[in-house]
């Protein structure tokens, strides 16, 4: 683990050299972006090579303070999830060196570069830690670390309370977590993981319930999602790429290492998880269908593919439970090979929407559009994200889904409650795809084709090169996991190599399968570049006309009747009141000669709106009628400290 250790420090200094060439603002950039970047390079070459060779669980620990010790451990789930902790930070940085091009702001850059070093390094510390001290406070870095990343424009107010209620509920999924942990010691009295499979089977439903809410507080389950839609338009378009691509997957990984650990009997914690990824899955789309800010709309993406992940381990978790191994393989490595593949097509689609917020100035599809002609690279590689993630072939989404998929077909062959729910699965997946489709048929649709509809649409550009250049690569890996999967595949079966109800399963069948998928891609490939080629070909020296769209009986067509945002999800959104209530605003003709009316229709989050009822709105009375308590007098404050320890006291 000496290397892994030693491209941490690597990272942290690029950290550090962001401070130290603060005032130097491009040198600053290098240095930072070189150092950081081959720290993550050797990190990831270190868990490549580990996670595709024979070698067995590592673990390493240190004394601190004297009292505590810091213990770590690799084994193959770990060094999976280190593979988009590595790869994806590098990346970012690069799309930073034009994003973040402000020098006036070269102080604050400098400070995000170093919260940024700061979470990679934490990050993959979560995922290495072996006891609950190691766990927590690499947990504690990451949620505040993040947390200063998110309020880089701090000087906005919405982004300040975006940065709040990311912190709350940072704070309060990280309070559920050490619940847990206190559980755990109490019955073991060791802070060491490997003791969590001895506490009694009643207790253990209970430590992974209070664990679940924990992680999937920062995973963004339904419905303790309601910051990621707050915080990612918040941030600066790379930051929100390392957050939805890498950071929320960490709730994801606590997940399941704590149901690993604790090696409980019952079957009703793969039926919970199950549960929970059909809801947050199909909801978290919906939402984002209704969305019309691109990057809130990618962060309701985001929940949905947290729901995919989740189904996927939940389908596992039931193929242990039924003693069904192959449900077991394809469910957890579907989960694992969707959790590497969001990490790209995500990572690419914010960083394509941030393209387009620097030089469109907006980020409301509905003042976007005929971005296509304008920023060409940034539509055609976004338009590839928009296909990966829909989980249309040969593009990398439809291959993580398959695996699901092919897992819950499995699930089939069971009885009772877990058939039911695996054809539930199945038909979460299929719907959960078509409504990403129609999303991002939204998006594309509505931003990147069409003419301009404000003035700073008509007038953008293409974004720098180091933006174009990394939104390219990400596009033609979406491309290459695609059309090439079997490599891709074959690491995520190295990343659950180490799980015993999954090992010895023989996949050579399945890889025919893969290898099949793998030439009917590139054979469509094929076919789209010879037509391609035959219209260039065919129109070389033809003359080509240019005429009005037809208006539809209008003669004078503007752009004010195209297709809204609103208009084009209206119906499918109806169909899915009242979990999503839609707020409408109408102003209403009330004179014979009336004014200026407007229309407006917003969709609410039922979990935000029930957060609001019947949680802060009850404390903030509470809050407020104990506020005699704070009166001024500085006896009395002493008086409740006294007091306070003499309870405590007492008690203990």
């Amino acid at each position: 683990m000496d290397t892994m250790f030693v491209s941490l420090a690597v990272i942290l200094a690029g950290g550090v050299a962001a401070l130290l060439f603060a005032r130097q603002f491009t040198l600053m950039k290098l240095a930072t972006i070189a150092t950081t970047s081959a720290g993550c390079i050797l990190g990831l070459v270190y868990s490549l090579t580990n996670l595709l060779s024979n070698t067995g669980t590592i673990g390493q620990s240190w004394n601190w303070l004297h009292i505590f010790t810091l213990a770590f451990k690799v084994d193959s789930i770990a060094l999976f999830f280190l593979v988009p902790i590595f790869t994806i930070p590098p990346l970012a940085l690069f799309y930073s060196f034009h994003y973040m091009g402000d020098k006036a702001k070269a102080t604050r850059t400098a400070v995000n570069y170093f919260f940024f070093a700061i979470l990679v390094a934490s990050m993959a510390l979560v995922v290495t830690a072996a006891n609950i001290v190691t766990f927590a406070l690499a947990w504690e870095i990451m949620s505040l670390s993040s947390f200063f990343l998110v309020v880089f424009d701090y000087q906005v107010k919405e982004n300040r309370q975006a940065g709040y209620l990311y912190f709350i509920f940072a704070q309060g999924g990280a309070m559920l977590l050490f619940a847990a942990f206190a559980l755990l010691y109490h019955y073991t009295g060791s802070f060491a993981f490997s003791s969590f499979s001895t506490i009694p089977e009643g207790a253990k439903l209970l430590v992974f319930i209070l664990a679940f809410l924990g992680f999937g507080s920062k995973a963004g389950i339904f419905p303790l999602h309601i910051w990621l839609p707050k915080a990612h338009p918040a941030a600066p378009s790379h930051i929100s790429a390392i957050m939805s691509g890498v950071m929320i997957k960490m709730g994801i990984y606590g997940i399941f290492r704590i149901y690993l650990l604790l090696e409980a009997a019952t079957p009703l914690i793969g039926q919970i998880v199950l549960v929970t990824g059909m809801v947050t899955g199909v909801l978290g789309v919906v939402y984002a269908l209704a969305k019309q800010d691109i990057k809130q709309l990618l962060a309701y993406s985001s929940v949905e593919n947290i729901g995919i992940i989740l189904i996927g381990l939940g389908i596992g978790m039931v193929g242990v439970s039924e003693q069904n191994q192959a449900m077991a393989f394809f469910g957890f490595a579907g989960a694992f090979l969707h959790v590497f593949n969001h990490s790209i097509f995500k990572s690419l689609l914010f960083m394509g929407a941030g393209a387009v917020l620097h030089k469109a100035k907006s980020k409301n599809i509905d003042q976007l559009g005929g971005l296509m002609k304008r920023m060409p690279i940034t539509g055609r590689t976004f338009l590839a994200g928009s296909v990966a993630i829909s989980g249309l072939p040969p593009f990398s989404g439809f291959i993580g889904e398959f695996l699901i998929y092919y897992g819950a077909f499995y699930g089939i062959n069971n009885h009772r409650i877990p058939f039911i729910l695996a054809i539930l699965a199945i038909v979460s997946l299929a719907v959960i795809g078509g409504l990403a489709a129609a999303c991002f048929t939204k998006v594309v649709g509505l931003a990147f084709l069409g003419e301009p509809r404000t003035e700073n649409a008509a007038k953008s550009t293409e974004a720098g090169s180091s933006m174009t250049m990394i939104m390219i690569f990400l596009a033609i890996a979406c491309l290459v996991i695609g059309v090439v999967p079997e490599p891709f595949i074959r690491l995520a079966f190295a990343g659950i190599k180490d799980i015993p109800y999954t090992a010895g399963y023989d996949i050579q069948a399945f890889m025919e399968i893969v290898r099949q998928i793998s030439q009917t891609g590139a054979i469509f490939i094929g076919l789209l570049l010879l037509i391609s080629l035959l219209r260039k070909i065919l129109y070389m020296k033809k003359v080509i006309g240019s005429g009005g769209t037809w208006g539809c009986g209008f003669t004078q067509p503007t752009v004010r009747m195209q297709y809204t945002g609103t208009s084009y999800a209206a119906e499918i959104i109806d169909f899915y009141r009242p979990f999503v209530p839609v707020k409408s605003i109408y102003t209403g003709i009330s004179k014979i000669f009336p004014g200026k009316t407007t229309w407006e229709t917003d969709v609410e989050d039922v979990a935000e709106i029930n957060f609001q009822q019947h949680l802060i709105q009850p404390l903030l009375k509470l809050i407020n009628k104990l506020r005699w308590i704070q009166h001024g007098k500085i006896q009395l404050y002493i008086a409740y400290i006294v007091l306070a320890i003499i309870i405590l006291l007492l008690l203990l």
